[in-house]
């Protein structure tokens, strides 16, 4: 009998213990996990730039990217709408999974067909416990023009030097890597940063294989679906990587500033900016536009958002 009354006590005590621990647990209120941010940017693209925004996981994201003519006519051809030299890019961009995609893009100019993938290596906290947003984008792109535009360049080469190597395959190739640092400040102002290397297998005599580039752009939100959004993007001349003893024609900075309008699946941007190109190692490595009635053109960029 007092083995039982002893038990019934020890087991009393016991759970009369275990019910405290869990009264108070729950008592305690759990301290909140630090989200990240959203709505940095409205989507993957800010006019020619890659933004740190990944869409959630299986998430195709469409985008065309167009540019018409330059302005310097005026009203004769509508502004460059309806001159010649227009470059237009189609892409998807697919997310494999979170905070990675991949995409694939075709391009008028040179009739490039370019593959990128990106990563989102950490995003920016609402409590700051990461202060800003890192993603590393890289694309390469592929050169679609006849041969004849490859060998009239290696034959001027050769006029030069002497003699060179034929023809490859890899001589198509072109490839462009970018670190991306962004941070949103407030509701209506999102900034970022970033520096990259661009290089190209094939070029002419007289250009580098290899061009750094130094990269600013942002958004400045002025209403619930609008923002005013800008772009530029700086190659920089270092002796260290050049294989020129003077560079001749080196490219010119592109600024770019425009309007957009967001309606949650859909981004609408349109601009002007100071280079045709629309791939960011094009812009880097080509660029010849001036900031002046001459160099800029029309653009335009559109996205839209498929859940799956």
């Amino acid at each position: 009998m007092k083995k039982n009354i002893l038990f019934i006590l020890l087991f009393s005590l016991i759970s009369t213990w275990t019910f405290a621990q869990d009264a108070a647990a729950d008592a305690t209120p759990a301290k909140e996990k630090d989200k990240p941010v959203t709505g940095t940017f409205e989507s993957g693209y800010l006019i020619d730039a890659q933004t740190t925004v990944i869409q959630p996981v299986k998430t195709l994201e469409f985008a065309l990217q167009h540019k018409f003519g330059s302005v310097e006519n005026g009203h004769s051809d509508l502004w460059g709408i309806y001159a010649p030299g227009a470059n237009i890019r189609l892409s998807l961009d697919y997310v494999l999974f979170k905070n990675f995609q991949i995409g694939a893009g075709i391009s008028k100019n040179k009739m490039m067909t370019d593959f990128n993938a990106k990563w989102t290596i950490m995003q920016q906290t609402k409590k700051n416990t990461y202060p800003v947003s890192i993603t590393l984008y890289g694309d390469m792109g592929i050169d679609g023009r006849n041969i004849s535009e490859f060998e009239s360049q290696t034959v001027q080469v050769a006029h030069q030097l002497g003699s060179v190597n034929a023809f490859d395959a890899s001589d198509r190739l072109n490839y462009f890597t970018e670190l991306i640092i962004s941070r949103k400040f407030t509701k209506w102002l999102s900034l970022q940063a970033g520096a990259s290397l661009t290089h190209y297998n094939s070029v002419g005599l007289v250009y580098d294989h290899d061009k750094v580039g130094l990269h600013f752009s942002g958004r400045i939100k002025v209403t619930p679906q609008g923002s005013i959004v800008f772009n530029y993007d700086h190659p920089m001349q270092i002796k260290d990587i050049s294989e020129q003893r003077e560079w001749v024609n080196p490219p010119k900075p592109n600024l770019a500033f425009g309007y957009e309008v967001s309606t949650g699946n859909h981004a609408f941007q349109i601009y002007m900016a100071s280079t045709t190109a629309v791939l960011p190692q094009e812009n880097i490595m080509w660029n010849q536009n001036d900031y002046n009635h001459k160099g800029f053109v029309i653009g335009f960029v559109i996205t839209r958002l498929w859940g799956f």
